[in-house]
């Protein structure tokens, strides 16, 4: 702790630097796997075809993949690209599973209805799919986005920044302090990450916590 108290400006750019990898590949992730999710989950070829890529892609060991990528893509090993673009294969292997298993928790009986008003197929994805789906969606979300926080430590080992740096550092330097300050640190992001995305659902969705009230 005292490491973590006189080194904290340090620590805490290798934190700002930490989050940046580990949240825009999240981001990059929901913009890619919810509109193939939704798509996934109308056809039930692709669903199968997106849970075994999916599948492939997450079995993959996270510093193999930040070894094979750059050639591929003719970048440097140290580009924090390197990292964004593999956490990004990651994200999407996991969200676009879970998007089809979020709308698959809706209740028929609401989607019947839906469409008995005359909801259109895109009304009513807008606004009855996936609000409803929202509560496991974001339940989902939540181990994605602490996943990637964890992950983003190996990427010290390729020598791109962020929190990871503290156990490459403490272990050629023999000094625990710091390894142990790093995985407060780690820690930490990842407990406020999950606590803000689980405030986030639960303002989205005040129905589910009025229903568990009642």
């Amino acid at each position: 702790m005292r490491y973590l108290l006189d080194n904290f400006a340090e620590i805490a750019g290798f934190a700002r630097t930490h989050l940046y990898l580990a949240l825009l590949p999240l981001l990059i992730g929901l913009i890619i796997a919810i509109p193939a999710g939704a798509l996934a989950h109308r056809a039930r070829w692709l669903r199968r075809v997106t849970t075994t890529a999916a599948g492939i892609a997450y079995t993959i060991p996270s510093l193999a993949l930040f070894v094979i990528l750059p050639p591929l893509l003719g970048i440097s090993v140290i580009d924090p690209l390197n990292v964004v673009i593999a956490l990004t294969i990651y994200s999407v292997a996991l969200l676009v599973t879970a998007v089809p298993a979020a709308l698959d928790s809706v209740p028929a009986e609401i989607l019947d209805a839906a469409d008995a008003i005359g909801y259109t197929r895109l009304r009513r994805t807008l606004t009855v799919d996936f609000p409803l789906a929202l509560p496991v969606f974001v339940a989902n979300l939540r181990v994605v986005a602490v996943t990637n926080i964890s992950m983003v430590t190996v990427g010290a080992l390729i020598g791109v920044g962020g929190l990871g740096k503290l156990f490459t550092q403490g272990y050629q330097r023999d000094y625990p302090d710091e390894i142990v300050a790093g995985i407060i640190v780690v820690l930490v992001l990842a407990l406020i990450t999950d606590r803000l995305l689980y405030l986030f659902g639960r303002l989205a969705t005040p129905w589910v916590s009025k229903g568990a009230a009642a």
